[in-house]
């Protein structure tokens, strides 16, 4: 092959100089088009961040502003505004009841370990609440009501499960006082003593009527010198509550027994006995009031003695009691069962 049928397979150069120096020009083009985009888009951003800093301080300066002059609320612990820990902040500082009992410590809630004699000779005042497994389960959660549970002048136990606990974990409690038994019997033990004048407070519309004629039929006086079922939801209507305030310092009541449910009860007693100078003892009872009307059936002595009351009532309430029982209380067991391994890792 010669050297010029060799030159046919060569590459041969078709770009000219023109079109190179026009490829340059585009690429500088695209390059500067993208530095002016990038640009402006650290503009925006810088823009949209300077905003937003200074929509945050004014929104902090306008909340600010609120809370310094907010209008104070006279019952705020259970109202739109403020919190329960106000009342029992308020309560903590008052005189207390004089209550020399010795003290158990189950799960973290502390009882009086009393008899039942022995606490109706000694309760001329005071606040008492009768803790059960649905108090000691929701005082685990509800921190509002675990503040306002260290007021109550009186903790008595109010639940057969909870003996058979105390006595398992080795901090035997001498008696169970539940509400609906300690009712009837502080009633019982005042029949003559006619200072003792007693107020009811709950159940739905005529509960608390029907509740009093019983109970001042059976006691032989007028024991229970007023009664009063508010509506549903009147804890959230300060309008309701002053009225209750009002029934209830017009009364000549010394004692009120508040039958609304947990917390309910207890958080309305701590927000409001402050104003009510007039009664001596206030006493959380739950279901009482609908005992003590008929309205609902106590289960039989023999079920309530082998700790198997809720089971009873499950029966009755299913609707109302089954979240109660069997989702909120069994996990008690495992508390149990917990603190016992604790104590005998301890023991080790």
């Amino acid at each position: 092959m010669t050297h010029s049928q060799s030159d046919q397979f060569l590459p041969v150069e078709t770009t000219s100089p023109v079109s190179v120096a026009s490829e340059d020009s585009g690429n500088m083009s695209e390059a500067l088009g993208r530095s002016r985009y990038a640009s402006q888009g650290r503009l925006r951003r810088s823009a949209a961040i300077n905003s937003m800093v200074d929509t945050t301080l004014s929104l902090r300066a306008i909340s600010m502003d609120w809370l310094s002059n907010r209008p104070k609320h006279k019952y705020s612990p259970l109202g739109p505004v403020g919190s329960a820990r106000d009342a029992s902040a308020a309560l903590l500082s008052q005189q207390p009841a004089d209550n020399a009992f010795p003290k158990i410590n189950l799960l973290g809630v502390e009882f009086d370990n009393v008899s039942k004699q022995e606490l109706l000779s000694k309760l001329k005042q005071g606040v008492v609440f009768t803790p059960n497994v649905d108090h000691v389960m929701k005082l685990r959660r509800d921190r509002d009501f675990a503040s306002i549970y260290q007021t109550a002048d009186y903790k008595v136990c109010d639940s057969q499960i909870l003996i058979y606990a105390a006595k398992f974990l080795g901090k035997p409690l001498k008696a169970k006082l539940s509400g609906s038994d300690l009712f009837p019997w502080f009633c019982e033990y005042h029949r003559h003593n006619d200072p003792i004048k007693i107020f009811l407070l709950g159940g739905a519309e005529g509960v608390a009527k029907e509740a009093q004629t019983r109970i001042n039929a059976r006691i032989g006086r007028q024991i229970i010198v007023g009664e009063y079922s508010p509506p549903y939801g009147f804890e959230r209507n300060l309008e309701e509550c002053e009225k209750i305030l009002s029934i209830l310092n017009q009364s000549s009541a010394n004692v009120v027994a508040v039958c609304l449910g947990a917390p309910k009860q207890e958080k309305w007693i701590a927000a409001y006995r402050n104003y009510l100078p007039g009664i001596d003892i206030f006493m959380a009872i739950g279901a009482t009031v609908d005992f003590e009307a008929g309205i609902k059936p106590r289960s039989p002595r023999f079920v309530s003695n082998i700790g198997l009351e809720w089971l009873y009532r499950l029966i009755c309430e299913p609707r109302r009691l089954w979240k109660r029982y069997l989702l909120d209380g069994f996990p008690f067991v495992g508390l149990v069962l917990a603190e016992k391994l604790r104590q005998l890792r301890l023991l080790r």
